[in-house]
């Protein structure tokens, strides 16, 4: 008996020892334990996944925002826009002979002779011509203006700015040649109320450049006569693109270094319309058709 426990015994132990070594041991099921944490990750990253906040410089980081996005595809300026904004085309200060305005003062008259003045137009053979008060003569920017003259019986006429007015001639005054001013009033009453406005009439004549005497290619006076409107300015054609030039109170523009003289040049009118001249030969006191007139206004 006692063997035989002994023998029961021994075979216990060494079912123990197969027992220990085979799989299942408690060792193993603390791993399968474990296990599910993985899987469970493993499960969660085959879900559709909740984007990641963007780290600082991934791809969606880099993404342009709506403002970016904005400002991206704001219009550009088009080529046509400076050209427009510097556009030469528009009309410069007409001074204080303004159209569509009327002005009032009072006419008297004075002996014309053959019809020039301080414009230096030359002679005329219409002296319907007039000269302008100092303040609306204006250095000379009246020159050449039309007119119309109303006097308070009614009767109107149509003159030409020729010449300047001194003080004490008053502004809104008008300085009428004679024969002028007979149309209006006999001319013992000397002086008569009236109302005047500019015009920009019909005329078959063209505009004429002309080179003042002394005019070279290092110094020039140039005029513009036989013009629809008032001329605003003139320019030159330089090396270094167009030249404003000074204009006098004797009605000419001038270079006083010689630039622009004998080439083309641009000269606009209160209204603002631009007409060029390609070209004229330095002649002085020679009166040269440009074969281009303003528009009527």
């Amino acid at each position: 008996m006692r063997g035989t426990a002994v023998m029961l015994t021994a075979a216990g132990v060494l079912v123990c020892l197969v027992t220990a070594m085979l799989p299942g041991s408690k060792a193993e099921v603390g791993a399968d334990v474990a296990a599910p944490a993985a899987t469970r990750v493993g499960t969660t990253s085959s879900a559709p996944a909740s984007p990641a906040p963007p780290t600082e410089g991934s791809h969606a980081a880099e993404t342009p925002t709506p403002a970016a996005s904005t400002t991206t595809a704001a219009p550009q300026p088009s080529a046509k826009t400076t050209p427009r904004a510097a556009s030469t085309t528009t009309a410069p200060s007409p001074g204080r002979i303004q159209p569509g305005t009327t002005y009032k003062g009072v006419a008297t008259a004075y002996a014309a002779g053959d019809g020039n003045g301080a414009c230096l137009f030359g002679p005329s053979d219409d002296l319907m011509v007039a000269a302008m008060n100092t303040t609306d003569y204006e250095s000379s920017r009246a020159c050449g203006a039309y007119v119309r003259v109303r006097a308070a019986n009614g009767a109107s006429i149509t003159v030409r700015i020729t010449n300047e007015c001194p003080l004490p001639c008053a502004p809104g005054q008008l300085d009428l040649s004679e024969q002028a001013f007979a149309k209006l009033a006999d001319l013992k009453v000397g002086r008569i109320p009236i109302t005047w406005n500019l015009l920009s009439p019909q005329t078959p004549s063209t505009i004429s450049i002309r080179y003042k005497t002394g005019s070279s290619p290092h110094w020039c006076g140039i005029q513009v006569i036989d013009h629809r409107n008032p001329v605003a300015r003139l320019e030159v054609r330089t090396t270094k693109g167009w030249q404003r030039l000074p204009r006098t109170d004797y009605n000419h523009f001038l270079s006083a270094d010689g630039s622009g003289c004998g080439g083309a040049m641009r000269i606009t009118d209160i209204y603002g319309e631009q007409l060029t001249v390609d070209g004229t030969a330095l002649l002085p006191n020679v009166a040269q058709p440009a074969r281009v007139q303003f528009a009527p206004h």
